[in-house]
């Protein structure tokens, strides 16, 4: 009897808890929706939707002589390295190197039924020629109609003569993370490949150009993808495949379609890509540069250099003003503010807040097209050199301007050599940084600098804004 009871007091246990499970679990489920539990069966579907639209492209360009091959075994009779120097360098000397045909595979898709093909730019860049492959097949010559190195973009046209299927475009910014997609193309020229996987991270940064803005996604991307079309699960083009990491397996990135539209539709209207400019400089704000310039917060840009005669300095900006919005927009980061601004039609005007020593102004900027650099201005040398906290300082010139990496119009004062266990050594500085400001002061030439630094009683703290060659401003405390 004690035996019936105890098994019909689990048996009762058993059912509460399966019964708050099952509770929990379907009430987990019902805070889903249904693209998120949605775990695709196959992708037979989208790849046969896909696959009219989806080309392959090879590529030739004639190599005018300096095969690396032939100039290895024939730069001496002896396979020595350098420029031979024996009896027969003469005759190698005057040896003709080969012309050479470099071939090269890629992968695109079909943008409209006027034979229009979206690809990169470093699929068929510099191609002598470039032949389109078809699902069916059949093959074209296909014609450069614009390039963008800077988007690494590309549009090419081919004449079919028959029916095309484009691609319908999708919207790269309401992709999220964890979505599935699926990528096709041409991987070490296997025409059609289909590789599925899920968009890992967005709006990445790889250091390919000044709008790196990619989709990283774990869909195998192979050398031959690149042009090929990053889909979403509704059959639309969200990204367009264009690099991998090297040594990094199971990592591609993509250009966001939304990111790639406008481009497009530039170079199918006149073969080139107009972007707004201002003509600065900009680096993030760290909170270091916050602290040293009173700013609560982190958020804004700080200008590093403005072009003499660009739009930025004809509307105002200054250097070492902070930008904190675009049109009423906040600007969060260097990349957010060039992107805002490359994407901004060449002759509007755009309404840009800043702070400058503490204070908020709003000035308007023009944006312009660019073209060439700005001229350089030449300034006054200074030869001198001096000696503070271990290091020798001397004023920029244009001369060591060049040497340390630095523009010819930058001005400040030059770290040329710094002793180690030095002040200057221990407080951070390093050889080739630029001193900007000594405790918030601009110093131009080294009567500036020992006039500030002069007037810091000993024991003092000393604030140096410095600029280190591309990597941006920091700013040291040194004690005097």
């Amino acid at each position: 009897m004690k035996t019936i009871k105890r098994t019909t007091g689990l048996l009762a246990f058993l059912l509460i808890v399966g019964f708050l499970i099952s509770k929990t679990n379907g009430d987990a489920a019902a805070a889903l929706s249904d693209e998120t539990l949605m775990v695709p069966v196959n992708f037979s579907e989208l790849a046969e939707m896909a696959k009219p639209s989806v080309v392959n492209i090879r590529t030739e360009k004639i190599v005018k002589g300096g095969d690396r091959v032939f100039r290895h075994f024939f730069n001496s009779p002896f396979g020595q390295q350098g420029p031979p120097d024996d009896f027969f360098a003469p005759f190698f000397d005057n040896l003709p190197t080969p012309d050479y045909k470099q071939r090269s595979l890629g992968s695109g898709f079909i943008f409209d039924r006027n034979g229009f093909i979206v690809t990169n730019n470093h699929v068929v860049e510099n191609a002598d020629q470039i032949k389109v492959k078809l699902f069916d097949d059949s093959e074209y010559d296909a014609v450069v109609v614009g390039r963008d190195p800077k988007t690494d973009l590309a549009l090419i046209k081919i004449d079919a003569r028959k029916s095309l299927t484009p691609l319908k475009l999708g919207n790269s910014d309401k992709l999220k993370v964890g979505s599935w997609v699926t990528a096709i193309g041409s991987p070490f020229g296997l025409e059609q490949t289909v590789t599925a996987g899920i968009v890992s991270a967005k709006g990445r940064t790889i250091g390919s150009g000044p709008y790196d803005d990619f989709i990283q996604t774990d869909a195998s991307i192979n050398p031959g993808n690149s042009g090929g079309p990053l889909i979403n699960m509704r059959g639309e083009v969200v990204g367009i495949n264009t690099a991998i990491v090297a040594g990094a397996q199971g990592i591609g990135f993509a250009i966001p379609i939304n990111l790639a539209k406008g481009i497009i539709d530039q170079l199918k209207e006149s073969g080139e890509v107009s972007r707004g400019w201002l003509g600065i400089g900009i680096q993030d704000l760290t909170p270091e540069l916050a602290k040293y310039y009173g700013i609560a917060d982190s958020r804004g840009v700080i200008v590093t250099q403005v072009g003499k005669g660009d739009p930025a300095d004809k509307a105002g900006i200054r250097t070492n003003d902070i930008i904190l919005s675009i049109n009423g927009k906040p600007v969060t980061t260097s990349r957010d503010l060039s992107m805002r601004i490359a994407n901004t039609p060449v002759g509007e005007k755009v309404s840009i807040q800043l702070i400058r020593n503490g204070e908020k102004k709003t000035v308007e900027v023009k944006l312009a097209k660019k073209t060439d650099e700005p001229e350089m201005a030449a300034r006054q040398e200074d030869n001198g050199v001096e000696d503070h906290f271990g290091a020798k300082l001397t004023a920029l010139t244009p001369e060591n301007a060049r040497n340390f990496g630095f523009p010819e119009n930058e001005w400040g004062i030059l770290i040329v050599d710094l002793q180690m266990g030095s002040n200057g050594d221990k407080a951070g500085l390093e050889r080739g940084d630029l001193i900007k400001e000594v405790n918030h002061t601009p110093v131009k030439t080294l009567a500036d600098f020992d006039r500030l630094v002069g007037a810091v009683p000993a024991g003092r703290n000393i604030q140096l804004l410095i600029r280190r060659g591309n990597f941006g401003y920091y700013v040291l405390n040194i004690i005097k």
